[in-house]
Protein backbone atom coordinates (compact mmCIF):
# COMPACT_ATOMS: atom_id res chain seq x y z
CA UNK A 1 0.00 0.00 0.00
CA UNK A 2 1.05 3.59 -0.51
CA UNK A 3 2.30 5.68 2.40
CA UNK A 4 -0.18 8.35 1.23
CA UNK A 5 -3.43 6.41 0.60
CA UNK A 6 -5.18 9.26 -1.21
CA UNK A 7 -2.27 9.81 -3.59
CA UNK A 8 -3.05 9.31 -7.29
CA UNK A 9 -0.01 7.62 -8.82
CA UNK A 10 0.83 7.24 -12.54
CA UNK A 11 0.83 3.65 -13.76
CA UNK A 12 2.34 1.87 -16.78
CA UNK A 13 1.90 -1.68 -18.03
CA UNK A 14 5.27 -3.40 -18.35
CA UNK A 15 5.03 -7.17 -18.77
CA UNK A 16 8.35 -9.08 -18.69
CA UNK A 17 9.09 -11.01 -21.87
CA UNK A 18 9.53 -14.16 -19.77
CA UNK A 19 5.81 -14.08 -18.89
CA UNK A 20 4.84 -13.93 -22.57
CA UNK A 21 7.16 -16.83 -23.34
CA UNK A 22 5.60 -18.85 -20.51
CA UNK A 23 2.13 -18.05 -21.85
CA UNK A 24 3.04 -19.37 -25.30
CA UNK A 25 4.61 -22.48 -23.74
CA UNK A 26 1.47 -23.25 -21.78
CA UNK A 27 -0.73 -22.81 -24.85
CA UNK A 28 1.51 -25.20 -26.75
CA UNK A 29 1.23 -27.78 -23.97
CA UNK A 30 -2.59 -27.81 -24.01
CA UNK A 31 -4.31 -31.21 -23.71
CA UNK A 32 -7.21 -30.90 -26.13
CA UNK A 33 -10.57 -32.68 -25.72
CA UNK A 34 -12.14 -34.59 -28.59
CA UNK A 35 -14.40 -32.72 -30.97
CA UNK A 36 -17.94 -31.96 -29.78
CA UNK A 37 -20.64 -34.34 -31.01
CA UNK A 38 -23.03 -31.62 -32.19
CA UNK A 39 -22.88 -29.00 -34.94
CA UNK A 40 -23.66 -26.02 -32.70
CA UNK A 41 -22.45 -24.64 -29.35
CA UNK A 42 -24.91 -26.63 -27.24
CA UNK A 43 -22.04 -28.69 -25.77
CA UNK A 44 -19.86 -25.63 -25.22
CA UNK A 45 -17.03 -23.90 -27.05
CA UNK A 46 -16.34 -25.69 -30.31
CA UNK A 47 -12.94 -27.30 -30.80
CA UNK A 48 -12.22 -25.70 -34.18
CA UNK A 49 -12.89 -22.20 -32.81
CA UNK A 50 -10.65 -22.63 -29.79
CA UNK A 51 -7.82 -24.24 -31.75
CA UNK A 52 -7.89 -21.24 -34.08
CA UNK A 53 -7.69 -18.98 -31.03
CA UNK A 54 -4.62 -20.92 -29.92
CA UNK A 55 -3.00 -20.75 -33.33
CA UNK A 56 -3.54 -17.01 -33.60
CA UNK A 57 -2.48 -16.42 -29.99
CA UNK A 58 0.89 -18.15 -30.46
CA UNK A 59 1.75 -17.30 -34.08
CA UNK A 60 0.27 -13.88 -34.94
CA UNK A 61 -0.78 -12.08 -31.77
CA UNK A 62 1.37 -9.28 -30.31
CA UNK A 63 0.64 -8.29 -26.70
CA UNK A 64 3.03 -5.35 -26.99
CA UNK A 65 0.56 -3.62 -29.28
CA UNK A 66 -2.12 -3.75 -26.56
CA UNK A 67 0.41 -2.71 -23.95
CA UNK A 68 1.28 0.32 -26.08
CA UNK A 69 -2.42 1.22 -26.47
CA UNK A 70 -2.89 1.17 -22.72
CA UNK A 71 0.29 3.10 -22.02
CA UNK A 72 -0.70 5.76 -24.56
CA UNK A 73 -3.56 6.68 -22.22
CA UNK A 74 -3.23 8.33 -18.79
CA UNK A 75 -3.34 5.41 -16.35
CA UNK A 76 -3.21 5.68 -12.57
CA UNK A 77 -3.61 3.82 -9.30
CA UNK A 78 -4.93 5.09 -6.00
CA UNK A 79 -5.86 3.42 -2.73
CA UNK A 80 -9.57 3.43 -1.86
CA UNK A 81 -11.04 1.54 1.09
CA UNK A 82 -7.82 -0.42 1.50
CA UNK A 83 -7.39 -1.49 -2.15
CA UNK A 84 -5.21 -0.13 -4.93
CA UNK A 85 -7.58 0.72 -7.77
CA UNK A 86 -6.38 0.99 -11.37
CA UNK A 87 -8.10 3.44 -13.70
CA UNK A 88 -7.75 5.34 -16.96
CA UNK A 89 -8.52 9.06 -16.75
CA UNK A 90 -8.78 11.00 -20.01
CA UNK A 91 -9.69 14.65 -19.75
CA UNK A 92 -11.38 16.29 -22.70
CA UNK A 93 -9.91 19.43 -24.23
CA UNK A 94 -13.42 20.81 -24.65
CA UNK A 95 -14.70 23.33 -22.12
CA UNK A 96 -17.51 22.21 -19.80
CA UNK A 97 -17.03 18.51 -20.57
CA UNK A 98 -19.22 16.29 -18.37
CA UNK A 99 -17.35 13.78 -16.16
CA UNK A 100 -18.41 10.19 -16.88
CA UNK A 101 -17.32 7.03 -15.06
CA UNK A 102 -17.90 3.80 -17.00
CA UNK A 103 -17.66 0.33 -15.48
CA UNK A 104 -16.77 -2.74 -17.53
CA UNK A 105 -18.23 -6.20 -17.02
CA UNK A 106 -17.24 -9.87 -17.05
CA UNK A 107 -15.58 -11.36 -19.04
CA UNK A 108 -14.51 -7.87 -19.95
CA UNK A 109 -12.05 -5.29 -18.70
CA UNK A 110 -11.04 -1.75 -19.54
CA UNK A 111 -9.97 -3.23 -22.89
CA UNK A 112 -13.63 -3.46 -23.96
CA UNK A 113 -14.03 0.31 -23.47
CA UNK A 114 -10.86 1.62 -25.15
CA UNK A 115 -12.44 2.39 -28.52
CA UNK A 116 -14.97 4.72 -26.86
CA UNK A 117 -12.25 7.02 -25.49
CA UNK A 118 -11.88 9.06 -28.67
CA UNK A 119 -15.59 9.53 -29.47
CA UNK A 120 -16.45 10.42 -25.87
CA UNK A 121 -13.59 12.79 -25.05
CA UNK A 122 -13.08 14.30 -28.52
CA UNK A 123 -16.55 14.26 -30.12
CA UNK A 124 -15.73 16.82 -32.83
CA UNK A 125 -13.33 14.28 -34.36
CA UNK A 126 -16.03 11.59 -34.33
CA UNK A 127 -19.19 13.23 -35.63
CA UNK A 128 -20.22 15.03 -32.45
CA UNK A 129 -20.28 18.58 -31.11
CA UNK A 130 -18.00 20.27 -28.56
CA UNK A 131 -20.87 20.34 -26.06
CA UNK A 132 -21.08 16.51 -26.28
CA UNK A 133 -17.66 16.02 -24.65
CA UNK A 134 -16.96 13.93 -21.56
CA UNK A 135 -14.07 13.69 -19.13
CA UNK A 136 -13.74 9.91 -19.00
CA UNK A 137 -12.82 7.67 -16.05
CA UNK A 138 -12.48 3.92 -16.70
CA UNK A 139 -11.70 1.98 -13.49
CA UNK A 140 -10.86 -1.71 -13.24
CA UNK A 141 -13.22 -3.50 -10.84
CA UNK A 142 -11.40 -4.85 -7.74
CA UNK A 143 -10.02 -8.27 -8.61
CA UNK A 144 -10.05 -7.51 -12.35
CA UNK A 145 -7.08 -6.46 -14.46
CA UNK A 146 -4.62 -4.17 -12.70
CA UNK A 147 -6.82 -3.39 -9.69
CA UNK A 148 -5.89 -5.12 -6.46
CA UNK A 149 -7.70 -8.30 -5.48
CA UNK A 150 -9.88 -8.05 -2.35
CA UNK A 151 -8.57 -9.98 0.64
CA UNK A 152 -11.79 -9.68 2.66
CA UNK A 153 -15.48 -10.24 2.02
CA UNK A 154 -17.90 -7.50 1.14
CA UNK A 155 -16.73 -6.11 -2.20
CA UNK A 156 -20.10 -6.30 -3.93
CA UNK A 157 -21.65 -3.68 -6.24
CA UNK A 158 -22.63 -1.34 -3.38
CA UNK A 159 -19.13 -1.13 -1.95
CA UNK A 160 -17.64 -0.74 -5.42
CA UNK A 161 -20.15 2.02 -6.17
CA UNK A 162 -19.10 3.90 -3.05
CA UNK A 163 -15.46 3.47 -4.05
CA UNK A 164 -16.21 4.88 -7.52
CA UNK A 165 -17.86 7.91 -5.92
CA UNK A 166 -14.76 8.44 -3.77
CA UNK A 167 -12.60 8.12 -6.88
CA UNK A 168 -14.58 10.78 -8.76
CA UNK A 169 -14.41 13.17 -5.80
CA UNK A 170 -10.67 12.57 -5.49
CA UNK A 171 -10.21 13.45 -9.16
CA UNK A 172 -12.11 16.70 -8.71
CA UNK A 173 -15.23 15.49 -10.54
CA UNK A 174 -17.75 16.60 -7.93
CA UNK A 175 -20.69 16.39 -10.38
CA UNK A 176 -20.70 13.45 -12.76
CA UNK A 177 -22.68 10.68 -14.48
CA UNK A 178 -22.17 6.89 -14.48
CA UNK A 179 -22.59 4.08 -17.00
CA UNK A 180 -22.25 0.30 -16.89
CA UNK A 181 -23.08 -2.93 -18.68
CA UNK A 182 -23.00 -6.54 -17.43
CA UNK A 183 -21.34 -6.50 -13.96
CA UNK A 184 -20.90 -2.77 -14.50
CA UNK A 185 -24.67 -2.39 -14.72
CA UNK A 186 -24.98 -3.75 -11.18
CA UNK A 187 -22.39 -1.27 -9.93
CA UNK A 188 -24.10 1.59 -11.75
CA UNK A 189 -27.54 0.50 -10.55
CA UNK A 190 -26.21 0.44 -6.97
CA UNK A 191 -24.77 3.94 -7.39
CA UNK A 192 -28.15 5.23 -8.60
CA UNK A 193 -29.75 4.04 -5.32
CA UNK A 194 -27.12 5.23 -2.83
CA UNK A 195 -28.06 8.93 -2.75
CA UNK A 196 -24.54 9.96 -3.77
CA UNK A 197 -24.08 13.73 -3.62
CA UNK A 198 -22.87 14.81 -7.04
CA UNK A 199 -24.10 11.86 -9.12
CA UNK A 200 -26.34 13.50 -11.72
CA UNK A 201 -27.62 10.44 -13.57
CA UNK A 202 -26.94 6.91 -14.74
CA UNK A 203 -27.18 4.79 -17.89
CA UNK A 204 -27.09 1.02 -18.31
CA UNK A 205 -27.49 -1.42 -21.19
CA UNK A 206 -28.43 -4.44 -19.06
CA UNK A 207 -31.44 -4.20 -16.77
CA UNK A 208 -30.12 -5.47 -13.45
CA UNK A 209 -33.51 -5.64 -11.64
CA UNK A 210 -34.77 -8.05 -14.32
CA UNK A 211 -32.26 -10.61 -13.09
CA UNK A 212 -34.18 -10.85 -9.85
CA UNK A 213 -37.81 -11.11 -10.98
CA UNK A 214 -38.57 -10.21 -14.60
CA UNK A 215 -42.18 -11.29 -14.23
CA UNK A 216 -42.69 -8.55 -11.62
CA UNK A 217 -41.64 -5.97 -14.19
CA UNK A 218 -44.17 -7.17 -16.76
CA UNK A 219 -47.79 -6.27 -17.17
CA UNK A 220 -50.43 -8.89 -16.41
CA UNK A 221 -50.79 -10.37 -18.93
CA UNK A 222 -47.39 -9.43 -20.48
CA UNK A 223 -47.42 -7.30 -23.61
CA UNK A 224 -46.13 -8.87 -26.82
CA UNK A 225 -42.78 -7.13 -26.37
CA UNK A 226 -42.55 -8.22 -22.73
CA UNK A 227 -43.39 -11.82 -23.59
CA UNK A 228 -40.65 -11.87 -26.22
CA UNK A 229 -38.16 -10.66 -23.61
CA UNK A 230 -39.39 -13.25 -21.10
CA UNK A 231 -38.96 -15.97 -23.71
CA UNK A 232 -35.40 -14.81 -24.44
CA UNK A 233 -34.57 -14.75 -20.74
CA UNK A 234 -36.05 -18.21 -20.21
CA UNK A 235 -33.96 -19.61 -23.07
CA UNK A 236 -30.82 -18.05 -21.59
CA UNK A 237 -31.61 -19.41 -18.12
CA UNK A 238 -32.17 -22.88 -19.60
CA UNK A 239 -29.02 -23.15 -21.70
CA UNK A 240 -26.67 -20.22 -21.08
CA UNK A 241 -26.14 -19.67 -17.36
CA UNK A 242 -23.52 -22.34 -16.64
CA UNK A 243 -20.77 -19.76 -16.14
CA UNK A 244 -23.05 -17.64 -13.96
CA UNK A 245 -24.04 -20.49 -11.62
CA UNK A 246 -20.45 -21.72 -11.26
CA UNK A 247 -19.03 -18.27 -10.52
CA UNK A 248 -21.88 -17.35 -8.18
CA UNK A 249 -21.62 -20.57 -6.16
CA UNK A 250 -18.15 -22.14 -6.73
CA UNK A 251 -15.76 -19.45 -8.01
CA UNK A 252 -12.76 -21.00 -6.29
CA UNK A 253 -13.30 -24.33 -8.05
CA UNK A 254 -13.27 -22.90 -11.56
CA UNK A 255 -10.49 -20.52 -10.52
CA UNK A 256 -7.94 -23.36 -10.38
CA UNK A 257 -8.38 -24.02 -14.10
CA UNK A 258 -8.51 -20.33 -15.03
CA UNK A 259 -5.13 -19.62 -13.44
CA UNK A 260 -3.44 -22.82 -14.63
CA UNK A 261 -4.40 -23.06 -18.32
CA UNK A 262 -4.65 -20.14 -20.77
CA UNK A 263 -6.82 -22.24 -23.08
CA UNK A 264 -9.21 -23.07 -20.22
CA UNK A 265 -9.34 -19.35 -19.46
CA UNK A 266 -10.06 -18.50 -23.11
CA UNK A 267 -12.80 -21.13 -23.38
CA UNK A 268 -14.45 -19.96 -20.15
CA UNK A 269 -14.42 -16.31 -21.21
CA UNK A 270 -15.66 -16.95 -24.76
CA UNK A 271 -18.61 -19.10 -23.63
CA UNK A 272 -20.87 -16.26 -22.43
CA UNK A 273 -23.99 -15.99 -24.59
CA UNK A 274 -24.96 -17.27 -28.03
CA UNK A 275 -24.82 -13.93 -29.85
CA UNK A 276 -21.41 -13.00 -28.44
CA UNK A 277 -20.04 -16.52 -28.92
CA UNK A 278 -21.06 -16.65 -32.57
CA UNK A 279 -19.49 -13.26 -33.22
CA UNK A 280 -16.25 -14.22 -31.44
CA UNK A 281 -16.06 -17.62 -33.13
CA UNK A 282 -16.76 -15.96 -36.47
CA UNK A 283 -13.87 -13.56 -35.95
CA UNK A 284 -11.52 -16.56 -35.72
CA UNK A 285 -12.99 -19.33 -37.85
CA UNK A 286 -14.49 -17.18 -40.62
CA UNK A 287 -12.10 -14.22 -40.19
CA UNK A 288 -15.20 -11.98 -40.10
CA UNK A 289 -15.19 -9.62 -37.09
CA UNK A 290 -18.42 -8.10 -35.86
CA UNK A 291 -17.77 -4.40 -35.63
CA UNK A 292 -14.84 -3.78 -33.32
CA UNK A 293 -14.92 -7.34 -31.94
CA UNK A 294 -11.74 -8.36 -33.78
CA UNK A 295 -9.40 -11.28 -33.13
CA UNK A 296 -6.75 -8.91 -31.76
CA UNK A 297 -9.12 -7.17 -29.34
CA UNK A 298 -10.63 -10.45 -28.14
CA UNK A 299 -7.20 -11.90 -27.37
CA UNK A 300 -6.09 -8.58 -25.81
CA UNK A 301 -8.80 -9.05 -23.20
CA UNK A 302 -8.06 -12.73 -22.54
CA UNK A 303 -4.33 -12.02 -22.28
CA UNK A 304 -4.95 -9.23 -19.78
CA UNK A 305 -6.77 -11.70 -17.51
CA UNK A 306 -3.93 -14.22 -17.88
CA UNK A 307 -1.07 -11.80 -17.25
CA UNK A 308 -2.75 -10.28 -14.19
CA UNK A 309 -3.81 -13.66 -12.81
CA UNK A 310 -7.36 -12.45 -12.19
CA UNK A 311 -9.44 -15.33 -13.51
CA UNK A 312 -10.35 -16.54 -10.03
CA UNK A 313 -10.77 -13.15 -8.34
CA UNK A 314 -12.98 -11.90 -11.19
CA UNK A 315 -15.13 -15.03 -10.93
CA UNK A 316 -15.42 -14.43 -7.18
CA UNK A 317 -17.16 -11.10 -7.84
CA UNK A 318 -20.25 -13.09 -8.89
CA UNK A 319 -20.31 -14.79 -5.49
CA UNK A 320 -20.15 -11.35 -3.84
CA UNK A 321 -23.04 -10.12 -6.01
CA UNK A 322 -25.10 -13.14 -4.96
CA UNK A 323 -24.46 -12.49 -1.28
CA UNK A 324 -25.38 -8.82 -1.67
CA UNK A 325 -28.56 -9.60 -3.63
CA UNK A 326 -29.60 -12.05 -0.89
CA UNK A 327 -29.19 -9.34 1.75
CA UNK A 328 -31.16 -6.84 -0.36
CA UNK A 329 -33.96 -9.39 -0.80
CA UNK A 330 -34.41 -9.22 2.98
CA UNK A 331 -33.75 -5.54 3.67
CA UNK A 332 -35.20 -4.15 0.44
CA UNK A 333 -33.50 -2.26 -2.36
CA UNK A 334 -34.09 1.51 -2.14
CA UNK A 335 -35.35 3.24 -5.29
CA UNK A 336 -33.01 5.09 -7.62
CA UNK A 337 -32.64 8.72 -6.63
CA UNK A 338 -31.20 10.00 -9.93
CA UNK A 339 -32.47 10.09 -13.52
CA UNK A 340 -31.71 6.89 -15.46
CA UNK A 341 -31.26 6.16 -19.16
CA UNK A 342 -31.23 2.84 -20.97
CA UNK A 343 -30.20 1.56 -24.39
CA UNK A 344 -31.50 -1.79 -25.63
CA UNK A 345 -29.13 -3.60 -28.02
CA UNK A 346 -30.61 -6.37 -30.21
CA UNK A 347 -27.93 -8.98 -29.46
CA UNK A 348 -28.26 -8.68 -25.67
CA UNK A 349 -29.27 -11.83 -23.78
CA UNK A 350 -32.77 -10.36 -23.70
CA UNK A 351 -34.16 -7.29 -25.42
CA UNK A 352 -35.39 -5.13 -22.56
CA UNK A 353 -38.75 -3.40 -23.18
CA UNK A 354 -39.18 0.23 -22.19
CA UNK A 355 -41.99 -0.80 -19.82
CA UNK A 356 -39.52 -2.82 -17.72
CA UNK A 357 -37.13 0.10 -17.44
CA UNK A 358 -39.93 2.45 -16.40
CA UNK A 359 -41.11 0.03 -13.70
CA UNK A 360 -37.56 -0.46 -12.43
CA UNK A 361 -36.69 3.25 -12.19
CA UNK A 362 -38.91 6.15 -11.11
CA UNK A 363 -37.27 8.74 -13.39
CA UNK A 364 -36.41 7.44 -16.87
CA UNK A 365 -35.01 10.28 -18.96
CA UNK A 366 -33.90 8.27 -21.98
CA UNK A 367 -34.71 4.98 -23.71
CA UNK A 368 -33.65 3.81 -27.14
CA UNK A 369 -33.73 0.46 -28.93
CA UNK A 370 -30.89 0.49 -31.46
CA UNK A 371 -30.46 -1.78 -34.46
CA UNK A 372 -27.04 -3.37 -33.92
CA UNK A 373 -24.75 -4.45 -31.13
CA UNK A 374 -24.94 -7.07 -28.42
CA UNK A 375 -23.92 -7.84 -24.86
CA UNK A 376 -20.50 -6.19 -25.28
CA UNK A 377 -22.05 -3.08 -26.79
CA UNK A 378 -19.27 -0.55 -26.16
CA UNK A 379 -16.68 -3.03 -27.43
CA UNK A 380 -18.59 -4.12 -30.52
CA UNK A 381 -20.09 -0.77 -31.60
CA UNK A 382 -18.05 2.01 -29.92
CA UNK A 383 -19.29 4.81 -32.19
CA UNK A 384 -22.96 3.93 -31.76
CA UNK A 385 -22.46 3.40 -28.05
CA UNK A 386 -20.81 6.82 -27.72
CA UNK A 387 -23.69 8.45 -29.58
CA UNK A 388 -26.06 6.84 -27.06
CA UNK A 389 -24.07 8.33 -24.17
CA UNK A 390 -24.26 11.80 -25.74
CA UNK A 391 -28.02 11.51 -26.29
CA UNK A 392 -28.77 10.09 -22.85
CA UNK A 393 -26.85 12.61 -20.79
CA UNK A 394 -27.47 15.72 -22.90
CA UNK A 395 -30.27 16.94 -20.64
CA UNK A 396 -28.10 16.59 -17.53
CA UNK A 397 -25.28 18.83 -18.67
CA UNK A 398 -24.85 22.14 -16.84
CA UNK A 399 -26.24 25.13 -18.75
CA UNK A 400 -24.86 28.62 -18.89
Amino acid sequence: MSDAPTEVRPFRVEVPESELEELRRRIGATRWPSKELVTDRSQGVQLAALQEVARFWTSEYDWRRCEARLNALPQFKTEIDGLNIHFIHVKSAHENALPLIMTHGWPGSVVELLETVGPLTDPTAHGGRPEDAFHLVLPSIPGYGFSEEPTELGWGPIRIGRAWHELMQRLGHTRYVAQGGDVGSQVTDAMSRLGLDGLLGAHTNLLTPALGDPVALSASPPTEEEQAALDQLAAFQATGTGYFVEQATRPETIGYALLDSPIALAAWMIDHDTDAYEKIAGAFVDKQPSGNLTREHIVDNITLYWLTGTGASAARSYWEEGQENARLAVSGNPPATVPVGFTSFPGEIWRTPRSWVERAYPDVIYYNAVEKGGHFAAWEEPQLFSEEMRACFRSLRPTG
